[in-house]
């Protein structure tokens, strides 16, 4: 990045010609199975390295523009992370702003976190069958509380139609987080009481 910026490169430029495109490269060689999630995580590595090199370059360019917050959480009473973290550096190398509140938080935590941030998405993880109820209670009282913004659940023992049983839209992985929320983005907010 610092040589290519030495060399009269734009930072917006970067990002948009060479990082996003690269790192959707990637995203399109683990859902063909010829990355693997090492691959994954060391590219997605390297793209927080260079985006920390641009980001105040960005922060000064006009036409860098507010990047959509979203609270990501694996909830209460699970301590499973590691999902969790890889689709925080995905999402952050394709322009959102995590607010990331770690491992068993509390639905009250992540309501908290929501309107502290204006935050547009709620991502919640969840490994074991025990804590997907969380994610139930989470969505309750984000609706309890009336706040607009969409939620996309995930973890190994999450489906679509849990997901859609408490009005929140699934995502198999990462490279789908991406994909569910760059869409869940584009779209804006609804109320809660709109399933996918």
């Amino acid at each position: 990045m610092r040589a290519a910026l030495s060399q009269g490169d734009e930072p917006f430029s970067l990002v948009e010609e060479r990082l996003i495109p690269a790192i959707t490269e990637v995203g399109a060689k683990y859902e063909r199975k010829e990355y693997f999630l090492p691959q994954l995580i060391r590219s997605a590595e390297a793209m927080q390295a260079a985006f920390a090199v641009l980001r105040p370059l960005l922060a000064r360019d006009s036409r860098s523009e507010s990047r959509p917050v979203m609270v990501l959480a694996t909830v209460e009473g699970d301590i499973h992370d590691i999902g969790k973290n890889i689709v925080s550096l995905m999402l952050a190398n394709h322009g959102f702003e995590v607010v990331d509140l770690g491992k068993d938080v509390s639905a009250a935590r992540v309501v908290e976190a929501v309107v502290a941030h204006d935050a547009a998405l709620v991502g919640l993880s969840a490994l074991m069958t025990t804590t997907m109820v969380r994610m139930r209670d989470t969505v309750d009282l984000l609706r309890e509380k009336g706040l607009p913004q969409k939620i996309m659940v995930g973890g190994a023992v999450v489906t679509d139609d849990f997901a859609r049983s408490i009005g929140a839209h699934y995502a198999r992985d990462a490279v789908d987080a991406v994909r569910v929320a760059r869409g869940l983005s584009a779209t804006g907010r609804n109320t809660l009481s709109a399933v996918p």
